[in-house]
């Protein structure tokens, strides 16, 4: 099938607005017939989701793919026992497309990111995550992909195959998703506390206990002072989280972790219950996602090193301070998947909300990675970082196998880029 006549791609941009796409051309195809058109006739070309990446990982010289317009349809499949199962739906849809609708049939996935407006295929291929001890990152809902390979091929990988490991945090450097399925239990309702005053030393002694103290825990910093903790407690399961929260008392109005904001856009707080995709996310869908004008990056740890990580980065405070508006902790479950940040350790997420001054952030990430190196961080694939190829192989055992997954899927090199070339020198 011939593709509709592609747009002459005007200047675009991220959502942040610190990367202009180079593509010459928009594709936004109405099928998978034509999407494999697209692919098979181009030399580059990446697939662009919501934009909410903060750097060039679906930047492309010649071809951008929209996937806004392939609907595969949305599609339930029930666990003999009733209790769960697995929904497929297309890549290209936000999770605030989905999770309205997995609740009507009185279906949940079991974490959310802070922000809805994000696509599923975007946010799994990029080991994007919610927080929890014993949540793992959105990607380890994924149980299979139906990806088109810059061949045209369709291909099907279900968990449990060889590959399928390797290809869920695939960077767009396999194929472009046009299909995923993620497990799904029955819904469940949270409520959301918000607690002041907890001390760095008393956060730093209990961290375990801290995290541990309910579904879903946020602690938001300035690296000076712990200004806040978001305590995210199922009603199926004790509250644990009492007034007096490890020394921190409960916010008695609707608290912003950035001051002087607005809090219109924030999920509902006070111990409210809800429904789980109103809690889960820290904000709500109908409103712009977080401040708006805002770079970010995120290093992930393993877990055992949260007191020397945080000491690191406290020293570092003042470089830090006038660039950042916010910093936020949480915590990742261990999976198995290849580039997951989380692979083989369950991980604390050290997470920067910058000023939009990329200069300067550039300028000091590297005191950052310096200052987390000791203790094997691992960037956020899709936010602003400045560490290489032969760092991040180190920091991921099986990045020699990726490389060779690459090779397997996109032998011409297709889905290649700048930002693979510096992170993942598939081609190398």
């Amino acid at each position: 099938m011939v593709s509709m006549a592609p747009e002459a791609i005007r200047p675009a941009t991220n959502w942040a607005g610190n990367v202009t796409y180079r593509a010459a051309r928009l594709h936004r195809p109405a099928s998978v017939a034509e999407l494999q058109d697209v692919l098979a006739g181009s030399d580059r070309v990446k697939a662009l989701g919501s934009r909410h990446c903060f750097n060039d990982i679906a930047d492309t010289t010649s071809d951008l793919v929209l996937l806004d317009g392939l609907d595969t349809g949305v599609e339930v499949e029930r666990s003999p026992g009733g209790d769960g199962g697995v929904v497929w739906v297309p890549g290209g849809m936000p999770y605030s497309h989905l999770v309205p609708r997995l609740a009507e049939h009185g279906c949940a996935l079991h974490n959310l990111a802070s922000l809805p407006h994000i696509t599923v295929a975007g946010a799994t291929a990029t080991g994007t995550h919610g927080s929890g001890n014993r949540n793992g990152s959105l990607s380890t809902s994924v149980v299979g992909l139906d990806l088109v390979r810059s061949d045209g091929e369709v291909v099907t990988l279900l968990h449990g195959d060889p590959d399928f490991a390797g290809a869920v945090v695939h960077l767009g450097a396999l194929g472009v998703v046009t299909r995923i399925g993620l497990r799904f239990q029955p819904a469940f309702q949270v409520r959301n506390t918000v607690y002041t005053g907890l001390t760095w030393d008393r956060l730093v002694t209990d961290f375990q206990a801290v995290t541990d103290a309910a579904y879903s825990v946020s602690v938001f910093t300035d690296w000076h002072e712990v200004s806040q903790v978001w305590v995210k407690s199922r009603t199926d399961e004790p509250d644990v989280a009492p007034e007096d929260f490890f020394g921190a008392r409960a916010a008695t109005v609707p608290t912003h972790m950035l001051k002087d904001t607005p809090v219109e856009n924030l999920t509902e707080q006070l111990g409210v219950p809800g429904e789980w995709h109103e809690r889960l996310p820290h904000f709500r869908t109908g409103f712009t996602p977080s401040n708006g004008d805002e770079l970010q990056t995120e290093y992930f740890v393993p877990r055992r090193h949260v007191a020397e990580a945080c000491a690191a980065l406290r020293s570092l405070a003042p470089r830090i301070a006038p660039l950042l508006q916010i910093s936020e902790l949480r915590t990742v479950a261990a999976d198995d998947l290849w580039l997951s940040p989380a692979h083989d350790a369950d991980v604390l997420a050290l997470h920067f909300t910058w000023l939009p001054d990329e200069a300067g952030v550039r300028a000091l990430l590297p005191e950052i990675e310096a200052a987390l190196r000791p203790y094997g961080a691992r960037p956020h694939w899709g936010k602003l970082f400045t560490t290489g190829a032969d760092e991040l192989e180190r920091a991921y055992p099986r990045m020699p196998d990726f490389r060779a997954l690459v090779r397997r899927f996109d032998a011409r090199g297709a889905f290649r880029n700048d930002f693979l070339d510096r992170t993942v020198a598939a081609f190398g």
